[in-house]
C-alpha cells in the first residue's frame, strides 16, 4: 500500500494561525437586535470537564469566566432563552467504550460548574441531559426548537470544540439547512475550547493523541466552512 501523505501541512497551519488572528469581535446588541429571537446554548460546562474526574481539563476550565460574562450580559439585554445541555451519563453508558467513565448521573462530575450554578437567574435556565456527544440525539433540544420557531439566532459556547460543541453547532446549522430556515449560528472563540493530549504523553499512557491548539483551530475553521459564524469574542 502506498504510504498516506498529507499535502502542505505547514502551509495550512500558517493559514489557520492567520485566520484565527484575524477573527473579528462581535457586539452582542448589534448581533441580536431582537433579544427574544436569540438563544444562548452552553454545552458541557460541568465539573467533569473543568475540575474533577478523568476528563477534566485546565484548558477547558479557562472558558468558564468568559461564558459567565457573556451569559450575564445576554440576560441583562433580555436574552432569556438560555439552555445548558450537559453530559448526564447512565452508569453503563455505551460511550464508555470510547472514553473513560465520566459525568455519571448523580455524581459531582455531572453538575454545572459553580460559577454558572450561582447565577441569580439559574433557576430560569433550561437544563437538558444528554448521554452522548450529540446534543440533538435523544435530548429535549429538537422539541425545544420546534416550540420556539421565533428563535432564529443561536450563540453556542462550551466544550469540547471538536466534540460536543462541534456536534451542537453543526446540528443547529444542518437542521436549519434541511428545514429551509433562516437561522444564524454564532460561536465566540473565547467561550469554546478543547483538551490537550500531547504526543509524548499519549504514548506514555496509551491514549489517543489530541493536540489541542491544532484541533481547536481545525474544527473552528470547519464550522466556518459550514456556515457557523466565528467571532473572537462577543462583548
Amino acid at each position: 500500500m502506498t504510504p498516506y501523505k498529507i499535502d502542505q501541512p505547514l502551509e495550512y497551519i500558517h493559514f489557520l494561525e492567520s485566520w484565527m488572528d484575524a477573527l473579528p469581535g462581535g457586539d452582542l446588541k448589534k448581533l441580536v437586535p431582537v433579544p427574544e429571537n436569540c438563544a444562548v446554548i452552553s454545552v458541557d460546562v460541568i465539573k467533569g470537564f473543568c475540575s474533577i474526574g478523568p476528563l477534566a481539563s485546565p484548558r477547558v476550565a479557562e472558558i468558564i469566566k468568559p461564558i459567565e460574562r457573556l451569559i450575564r450580559k445576554a440576560w441583562d439585554i433580555r436574552i432569556h432563552n438560555l439552555l445548558f445541555i450537559q453530559d448526564t451519563h447512565e452508569p453503563n453508558a455505551v460511550e464508555f467504550g470510547s472514553y473513560p467513565p465520566h459525568c455519571v448521573r448523580g455524581t459531582e462530575e455531572a453538575e454545572t460548574v459553580d460559577e454558572l450554578k450561582s447565577l441569580p437567574f439559574f433557576d430560569q435556565i433550561v437544563v437538558m441531559e444528554k448521554n452522548s456527544i450529540s446534543s440533538g440525539l435523544d435530548t429535549g433540544l429538537n422539541d425545544w426548537l420546534l416550540h420556539h420557531p421565533e428563535v432564529d439566532t443561536f450563540i453556542v459556547v462550551g466544550d469540547c470544540t471538536d466534540l460536543c460543541t462541534y456536534q451542537l453547532a453543526m446540528h443547529l446549522r444542518l437542521d436549519a439547512n434541511a428545514r429551509q430556515l433562516k437561522r444564524r449560528v454564532i460561536l465566540p472563540v473565547d467561550c469554546v475550547d478543547t483538551y490537550d493530549m500531547p504526543l509524548d504523553q499519549a504514548a506514555e499512557i496509551g491514549a489517543v493523541p489530541h493536540p489541542a491548539s491544532f484541533i481547536h483551530a481545525v474544527f473552528l475553521h470547519n464550522m466556518h466552512l459550514n456556515g457557523v459564524e466565528i467571532f473572537a469574542s462577543i462583548q
